[in-house]
């Protein structure tokens, strides 16, 4: 059996982010489907928590079993099934109006929530929510703009990330279609439900029981995974195979005494090229 390294000795909760750690775009990044099995293997708990709202947890599980990684709809912490089950604490039955996709809506409509469309009328609408949205029009834009301005709408998000990790580089994220809301209602969001913010991974923290000193995630992005774990106070693990480089995480150490990125978590407990490195060789 393999043996991990001794920073992950103790290891007993692995939280995984997927775009840029598990894969890239449609492309699983090498030997991660065999890093996930020998964890567990060793009796690691293994959850996912993604930003990217766009997809079902459904949808995920078949991902990754195409990937050759069997996983369950409840591995999976997205900001779109926080966002609901979040959401539905303000208000049950509620009217939203989204800027987003499939997984985004199914995860409201599955808590019992009306998604409305841009011909509703913007003045019963309760939540305007947004998300990756690969079909934004200005139409879109426009009625989010009136159920918030005109209407009595509160403007939430599921994430404000500015790009999103595929297989040939980079493309704009959730963040870009915020801006513009923000743009068009000089208002920001209420509050934006997925990583930095811990909520997600105290969520899991408390579903599986897990103990924070021995939980883990594993993130690509400094600016949300690493810290939404440092502000859970759980183990945070940098993997250099999506967004952040070696260079950006050099930068942060040279000034970690002083710089402001330290004093809010963004430096992370232990950096690794690739998932393989987590065992030893």
């Amino acid at each position: 059996m393999r043996k991990l390294i001794e920073q992950l000795k103790d290891i007993e909760l692995a939280i995984f982010d997927l775009d840029g750690v598990i894969y890239r775009g449609e492309k699983l990044i090498s030997g991660n489907d065999k890093v996930i099995t020998a964890l567990k293997e060793l009796g690691v708990k293994v959850v996912y928590n993604s930003n990217n709202s766009t997809v079902t947890r459904q949808m995920y599980v078949d991902r990754l079993k195409g990937f050759n990684i069997k996983s369950d709809i409840l591995d999976f912490y997205t900001s779109a099934s926080i966002t609901a089950s979040e959401i539905t604490k303000v208000k049950q039955n509620a009217k939203i109006f989204v800027i987003g996709e499939i997984g985004l809506k199914e995860e409201l409509k599955s808590c019992g929530h009306e998604v409305v469309n841009a011909e509703s009328n913007h003045k019963v609408v309760d939540f305007v929510i947004v998300g990756l949205d690969r079909e934004l029009t200005y139409v879109k834009l426009a009625f989010a703009q009136r159920c918030i301005l005109e209407g009595s709408a509160k403007f939430y998000a599921t994430n404000a990330d500015a790009t999103l990790p595929v297989a040939t580089g980079l493309l704009p994220g959730a963040g870009v279609m915020v801006n513009a809301v923000e743009t068009c209602t000089d208002q920001k969001p209420v509050k934006i439900f997925g990583k930095p913010n811990p909520e997600g991974i105290q969520s899991i923290l408390e579903n599986t029981n897990s103990n924070p000193s021995r939980s883990f995630i594993f993130g690509d992005r400094l600016n949300t995974d690493i810290l939404a774990g440092n502000r859970a106070g759980i183990n945070t693990v940098l993997v250099l195979t999506g967004v952040t480089k070696a260079s950006d995480v050099e930068k942060l150490w040279g000034d970690k005494d002083c710089s402001p990125e330290a004093e809010i978590g963004l430096i992370p407990n232990i950096v690794i090229n690739s998932l393989k490195e987590i065992f030893l060789p």
